[in-house]
């Protein structure tokens, strides 16, 4: 079955940065885009950016523009999100998917505080 496993979360201050990652399994990953999303507290969950199965193209949502970076390893089924610049309304919990599915992981969390 398909499967997310995301990682990378963690506390930083504004300003900071992280890496979050994603490992898919249960599906064909090369062929399929893959998105991040996140959810903050009391906040209906939120698209943050998508990368096409090539990895040519990436879609972010504009208040994360210039600051967090999508790529993706094919042959490592992982897709990474470099997080800069971060700002306290960056705070969620962060997932990833594939286009098409209706599975969520478990998710990781960012926090970002003073």
């Amino acid at each position: 079955q398909v499967q997310y496993v995301e990682s990378g979360g963690g506390s930083v201050q504004p300003g900071g940065s992280l890496r979050l990652s994603c490992t898919a399994s249960g599906f064909i990953f090369g062929a399929r885009a893959m998105k991040w999303y996140r959810q903050a507290p009391g906040k209906e969950r939120e698209f943050v950016a998508r990368i096409d199965p090539t990895g040519r193209r990436r879609d972010y949502k504009d208040s994360v523009k210039g600051r967090f970076i999508l790529t993706r390893d094919n042959a490592k089924r992982t897709i990474f999100l470099q997080m800069n610049e971060l700002k306290p309304e960056d705070t969620a919990v962060y997932y990833c998917q594939a286009d098409g599915s209706t599975t969520w992981g478990q998710g990781t969390q960012v926090s970002v505080d003073v």
